[in-house]
């Protein structure tokens, strides 16, 4: 196994991997405790913190977040071992500091950096977009220190969020697990077995009625002919980059049970899109609230007012934190 460690001191912003992972942004990742998305989170953790886990590109990449000092390696299984650490405070809300230990089948952290956007410079980002004090922007981004937009691959978070309907974000992460578990490729590591997302032609071999077995109730139509959309190369997520943000979004919506607000999140969580801002249940909650010049009666013109006001550029990195907020403490 490959192994390293980064330390998020030297990062902008740091990063708070629990908010990162299980803010409602990201579903591929799962947790090797099996809580993920069950509010049992750092505070509960002490000096145990538990590892993330997916298949990226047929490779294995562990990872975990010590709060406070560097894990002790004693050669033992990753998710077996005692890390060492601990949390002096237990109570405090920032979690993104102290260290991001990572382990593969391969050297996978720069993957890692480009899957958790490492990279971004979390202070510019939020200062821009949130510097004045209006009673939720600046709250919004200060309840979570260190939680980072995602860069997630393409066809998994078109999928998830095809799921994603009226649903919870604990039951879209249940659907996307068994649709790994079900049709994904299977990796091996340390006697454990681990799934990938599945490739588009295994999901497009899928029948309706197995993927309501699943659990997906009338998504399952929409999540055969997307991945059979895919897999004939009639149309890829993909496809969407390089397009102006308005005209990528009109080409996400070619997807059969894709409206704006699903491409939307494609374009935030996969394809780099910044600006982008789903407009969903909390944030037209937030928009009725805190915004109300802002509904202007349909989608798009509601999402050019709303992206204005959250600081254009990167107005999806602050409709994250917006969500985040209002659902945890809801």
């Amino acid at each position: 196994m490959h192994s390293g460690s980064i330390d998020l001191e030297e990062l902008p912003g740091g990063l708070d991997l629990y908010a990162t992972l299980e803010s409602g942004q990201s579903y591929g990742w799962r947790r090797a405790d099996g809580g993920c998305y069950t509010d049992d989170g750092p505070e509960s953790w002490e000096s145990d913190p538990p590892w993330y886990v997916r298949v990226v590109d047929g490779d294995v990449l562990r990872v975990r977040q010590h709060l406070d000092q560097n894990p002790d390696d004693d050669g033992s299984d990753p998710e077996d071992r005692d890390s060492g650490s601990t949390d002096p405070d237990p109570t405090k809300s920032d979690h993104s500091g102290g260290v991001l230990e990572w382990q593969g089948t391969a050297d996978l952290e720069d993957e890692l950096r480009r899957l958790l956007r490492l990279e971004d410079d979390l202070p510019a980002i939020l200062d821009s977009a949130a510097g004045g004090d209006d009673g939720l922007l600046r709250p919004a981004v200060e309840y979570a220190p260190g939680m980072r937009l995602v860069g997630d691959p393409a066809f998994e978070t078109l999928i998830a969020f095809i799921c994603s309907t009226q649903m919870r974000v604990a039951r879209i992460h249940g659907m996307v697990s068994a649709l790994a578990d079900a049709y994904g490729e299977p990796v091996t590591v340390d006697g454990r077995t681990y799934h990938a997302f599945p490739e588009p032609a295994a999901l497009a071999e899928a029948t309706e009625a197995e993927l309501r077995d699943l659990g997906l109730g009338y998504r399952a139509p929409y999540v055969v002919e997307t991945a059979e959309m895919v897999a004939s190369g009639e149309l890829d997520p993909t496809d969407a980059l390089g397009e102006p943000y308005e005209e990528a979004r009109e080409t996400l919506t070619g997807f059969v049970g894709v409206g704006d607000k699903v491409a939307d999140c494609v374009l935030l969580f996969s394809l780099g899109y910044l600006e982008a801002v789903p407009l969903d249940t909390w944030i037209q909650s937030a928009i009725a609230d805190h915004f109300p010049e802002c509904d202007r009666g349909s989608y798009a013109e509601t999402s050019r007012a709303i992206r204005e006001r959250f600081g254009e550029e990167y107005a999806g990195y602050v409709q994250t934190y917006v969500f985040h907020y209002l659902r945890t403490r809801a």
